[in-house]
């Protein structure tokens, strides 16, 4: 028992290691950061809105609350400046004719909540600016203006956050696994994906790119080399009708990276496969783009995907997501070389070939047989 709860934490241990090491996670965030990058970060600020919008939610609710209350707590000591240079404060003991630049401005605390009202546009019309002071005036417009604009950019920072296509991208999902197997007649690699939403994706296209390590003629060596890996759907991978799961595949021949792996050596490989979907959103018209990534262990050789729609009685297409990452164990040959060179034997089964070095000689038969 001992041995085998050891065996499980090692292999779940090393299993998480290699996860770890991937580029791409399998919800597509990419797993890199930058190092000794010389250029200062002062200069994420030019660029402030993509910053802003690039903030987790925690990060752009605390700049929306402090963006608010630091406005309204600055202008509010302004206010209380102005009051106090004026002598409209209660300690000054204005007299009964005195016209203060605001109406019942008595401390810090009233300051402050004209503010708010001033930049929210509140106007409980309790306190109100005079025309007795032109600095009262001045104050009033430039805290409206600057209110308007952190108003706009806040607003339509949380706005954008939440309509951004890259939420769409989470209602695609991938195939937990991708299988190896035949497909009419030639092996393929074949990875389902499916919309979650009735809503489609205009335009959609799919395409991936096998990273490895490679060493070029020259000895140099290349850390996540990135090779095209074209993938097909039956009905073309150009503006699919992506309204039912699709099952995409790659055929492993000459030109494909995978034709020299085989059954018992894929896992030995070190290689991760990115799968990219890239569509334009229906309801937006927004381009999004998601992605999903399979290492040696997330793919099956000699697996293909169980069937997944189905017609009712009623006459509708039902689809059950049960089975969507589901497979089964199918009859497949361990490479994609000897499928073609058990194609070619068969082929030359049924032809007939001259041997030029063929003399048929004829042997006259002489009995020794005596009667």
């Amino acid at each position: 028992m001992f041995n085998y709860l050891r065996k499980r934490f090692t292999s779940h241990i090393r299993e998480r290691g290699r996860r770890r090491a991937r580029l791409v996670s399998k919800d597509g965030r990419c797993n890199i950061e930058f190092g000794n990058v010389d250029q200062s970060r002062f200069v994420f600020l030019i660029d402030i809105w993509t910053t802003i919008l690039d903030l987790r939610w925690r990060y752009k609710m605390t700049i929306f609350i402090s963006a608010f209350l630091g406005s309204w707590f600055l202008f509010g000591l302004l206010w209380y400046v102005v009051a106090y240079i004026h002598k409209d404060l209660p300690e000054f003991n204005p007299s009964i004719n005195h016209t203060p630049c605001v109406e019942n401005i008595n401390g810090l605390t009233s300051a402050f909540l004209f503010s708010l009202e001033t930049q929210v546009t509140i106007g409980y019309g309790f306190r109100c600016v005079t025309e007795q002071c032109a600095t009262a005036i001045f104050l009033l417009i430039f805290q409206s203006i600057l209110g308007v604009i952190i108003n706009s950019f806040m607003c339509g920072a949380i706005l954008a956050k939440i309509s951004r296509s890259k939420n769409r991208a989470k209602t695609i999902t991938f195939s937990k696994n991708a299988v190896i197997s035949k497909r009419g007649g030639k092996l393929c690699l074949l990875i389902r994906v499916a919309n979650l939403r009735k809503s489609l994706l205009i335009g959609s296209h799919i395409y991936g790119k096998l990273l490895k390590t490679t060493i070029t003629p020259e000895g140099e060596t290349i850390i996540l080399d990135q090779v095209n890996i074209e993938f097909v759907v039956d009905a073309g991978n150009e503006n699919l009708f992506f309204i039912s799961p699709l099952t995409i595949y790659h055929i492993i021949d000459d030109k494909s990276p995978f034709f020299h792996m085989a059954a018992e050596t894929i896992l030995q490989q070190d290689f991760e496969l990115v799968v990219f979907l890239d569509g334009t959103v229906e309801a937006t018209s927004a381009t999004c783009q998601v992605r999903t990534s399979y290492i040696p262990e997330e793919v099956l050789w000699g697996y293909r995907f169980a069937p997944i729609v189905s017609k009712t009685k009623e006459g509708k297409y039902r689809v059950d997501f049960q089975n969507f990452s589901k497979t089964v164990a199918v009859e497949t040959p361990h490479c994609a070389f000897c499928l073609y060179n058990e194609k070619e034997a068969k082929a030359k089964e049924k032809k007939g070939y001259d041997n030029p070095g063929f003399v048929l000689s004829e042997v006259s038969e002489t009995s020794d047989t005596k009667m």
